[in-house]
């Protein structure tokens, strides 16, 4: 349990680094291991702490290390060891967890203080090692509780010692979450380690409730995948947590969006309520009045309190007398203030190794789930087609039509099936992943590359687009692979330009000449259709299609491009009259099977487009017989519009997704040819765009 929780007032920064008053030498000398994302916080408060010297830091990584070095005007040192020698006498723990024991230990080993980021250790073995060597060495221990420091919880738990609501029976605890994005090479620990999440982040909330409702009895759990962070195993996790005093509950989600960080605290005369993200508390009561009235005067209590207290700790944080990490920053300089008092330190170690039993209980058996379930997917050494992508829309349909062939096919998910597919084997990976993409590709004689990123912020367009086929290209070249058909898009080329010239789009046509503005989808395709251009050059077996805007199969015909709904009426961008590209899904797969019985292997580039084009308001008419009030919005107006969105957005560093470039090459109004296509594959549609709506209107879409 956290001991005297409200942290001591902040003490004068030193002006002098290793320097106290009247140029004493400091008390204590810090040093960091682990120049992560959280080592900027215990930083920025040991540099604000008179008697603490930092001495400098290390981490696996010798250039981060030097660039936080640089940035903390300190010293990078090769080792823990070379950390000690220099002189520091505390070391602040802060790896990934799998890294706790061996540097808790070492440091304990040699005698220093140590602060170890939370969870204590990643399993419950190493948790008590850590716990029985620091008894054992006499010096001060403790682990990273920082909720418990966070001022909003500080103020909460004074009002449940105060009794304000009375015995505390329950605690409700929701918190989303969202890791930064994936940019390939090795594997994070949550992209690689099923019960990583469950072991990053629970344990905030379990030792907020055990703090509030004693010692923890039994945590039972569940776990699942809603596809909201599809680079982890599990995105959504609860847990029923019984303790001594009542009975906790908590939710982890990397689905529900606005971030949010809430904790409902019920006792048995009223609850509190905190919302850590929006820095605010509030308080429901009960009382002796009539319940219709009661209920009357806690809404308006309730909400009073936040339209008084947000605006005021927003003021705060802008004065910095609240900054990002509060809990972080006051439990480090609590922590100080107990070694130069010689009082107990902030977190018991014995009871945060408790914790990590229960934590190491539900993380082990959901990575038990996980490797069943990845043991469910056996590899055979061979296959004629690999399918990259597999469980997008094009790319799942491409695995359908091999099955049927009677092909043997490998399917590259990201994440394990909900449903297999009788006769295909599945590789689990991400394509930013080059070992997953080799395990993938080895054994394979033709690859049907479909993978990409269709959402998301460059990050994620970089990693699945552009590093993922560096990856497949790579793997093709070294493994041997008789054929790699690329799937690009013909946003990759000059749009704009060429409807300005009065010529249409071919295969011929300019590459986009502006990509960043286009998008990152565009910008994506296009690095990645020019990887396979140069590895053709240089001799890469390949062929690559570019599809126009492929609708079934799951992908929508009325997408924006075409109109956008706004209740019962339909918004038209323009006059209508704007033709799209448009090829049914199955038609795209007939082109890339041609592709494949072809042999074409020279980096040839064919375009996909049906050959009847359709006007907007034609798609429209199609897809909706019944009558619908469409509002079109004249073009001037359009792009005025999308000039507008450019300042304000440019003032926050972001680009307008209706920027003026962007929509002029969306609104080119431009025809299409596909001469490749019949030349080279003996393509032409066989479904068609209106047998193609036929179905899907059969089907319940567009």
């Amino acid at each position: 349990m956290a001991r005297d929780l409200q942290p001591p007032p902040r003490q004068p920064a030193a002006t002098t680094a290793g320097t106290s008053r009247a140029g004493e030498a400091a008390l204590f000398r810090a040093g960091i291991v682990g120049a992560g994302l959280i080592s900027e916080y215990h930083v920025a408060a040991i540099q604000a702490l008179a008697d603490v010297e930092l001495v400098g830091v290390h981490d696996v990584d010798p250039s981060r290390a030097a660039a936080r070095a640089k940035e903390w005007s300190t010293t990078a040192y090769p080792s823990l060891e070379a950390l000690v020698d220099a002189g520091a006498n505390v070391i602040h723990v802060l790896t990934p967890p799998s890294a706790h024991a061996p540097v808790a230990l070492e440091a304990l080993s040699r005698g220093c203080h140590i602060l170890i980021e939370k969870p204590l250790a990643e399993n419950a073995t190493e948790a008590w090692r850590i716990a029985e060597a620091a008894a054992a060495s006499g010096v001060a221990a403790t682990v990273n509780h920082s909720l418990l420091y966070d001022p909003q919880i500080v103020g909460a738990l004074e009002q449940v010692r105060a009794e304000r609501i009375g015995e505390v029976v329950a605690v409700d605890v929701f918190r989303s979450q969202e890791y930064p994005s994936y940019e390939g090479g090795p594997l994070p620990p949550h992209m690689r380690d099923a019960g990583y999440p469950w072991r990053d982040v629970s344990i905030h909330c379990l030792y907020l409730i055990q703090e509030l409702l004693g010692e923890i009895t039994d945590v039972e759990a569940r776990w699942l995948s809603l596809g909201g962070d599809r680079n982890i195993a599990f995105d959504e996790w609860r847990a029923v947590v019984s303790c001594d005093r009542g009975i906790g509950h908590f939710r982890l989600s990397w689905n529900s969006r606005p971030l949010q960080s809430e904790v409902v605290i019920h006792g048995s005369h009223g609850l509190l309520r905190v919302d850590l993200f929006s820095m605010f508390r509030s308080r429901r009561a009960a009382t002796p009045l009539p319940k219709a009235a009661e209920r009357v005067v806690n809404a308006y209590a309730e909400s009073l309190r936040p339209l008084g207290e947000v605006p005021l700790n927003a003021w705060r944080f802008l004065r910095k007398d609240l900054q990002p990490y509060q809990g972080v920053r006051n439990l480090v300089t609590d922590f100080y203030a107990r070694l130069a008092s010689d009082r107990p330190a902030p977190v018991a170690l014995e009871d945060a190794a408790g914790l990590v039993e229960w934590i190491d209980k539900v993380a082990g058996a959901a990575e038990s789930d996980h490797a069943r379930r990845i043991e469910r997917l056996p590899l055979a050494p061979s296959a004629e087609y690999l399918v990259t992508g597999a469980s997008g829309s094009l790319g799942s349909a491409v695995v359908r039509r091999l099955v049927a062939d009677g092909r043997t096919v490998r399917a590259f998910v990201r994440q394990v099936p909900d449903s297999l597919i009788d006769g295909v084997d599945y590789v689990v990976g991400n394509l930013g992943d080059p070992e997953a993409v080799a395990r993938a590709v080895d054994g394979a004689e033709v690859v049907i590359h479909a993978g990409a990123a269709m959402s998301g912020r460059w990050a994620d367009h970089r990693c699945a687009t552009v590093v993922g086929t560096d990856n497949v290209i790579e793997s093709c070249r070294r493994l041997g692979v008789r054929q790699l058909v690329h799937i690009s898009s013909l946003s990759v080329v000059d749009w704009a330009g060429a409807a300005a010239a009065g010529k249409p789009i071919s295969e011929s046509t300019p590459l986009e000449p502006r990509p960043e503005e286009r998008g990152a989808y565009t910008r994506a395709k296009l690095q990645a259709e020019l990887a396979v251009t140069t590895a053709a050059a240089a001799g890469l077996r390949c062929v690559i299609i570019r599809p126009g805007s492929i609708f079934g199969g799951g992908i929508p015909l009325m997408t924006p491009a075409v109109a956008r709904r706004l209740g019962q009426r339909w918004v038209v961008l323009g006059s209508g009259r704007l033709v799209l590209p448009l090829v049914y899904i199955d038609d795209v797969v007939d082109a890339i099977l041609a592709a494949v019985e072809r042999e074409l292997v020279s980096g040839e580039v064919i375009q996909i487009v049906d050959d009847e084009r359709l006007s907007q308001s034609e798609i429209l008419a199609l897809a909706y017989a019944e009558r619908r009030d469409v509002v079109r919005i004249p073009r001037p107006a359009v792009m005025a519009l999308g000039k507008l969105s450019e300042y304000p957005l440019s003032m926050l560093g972001r680009q307008s997704p209706i920027a003026l470039y962007r929509l002029r090459s969306a609104l080119a109004e431009a025809s299409f040819e596909s001469h490749h296509a019949q030349r080279l594959l003996g393509w032409h549609a066989t479904v068609g765009v209106r047998e193609g709506l036929r179905r899907d209107m059969r089907d319940g879409a567009p």
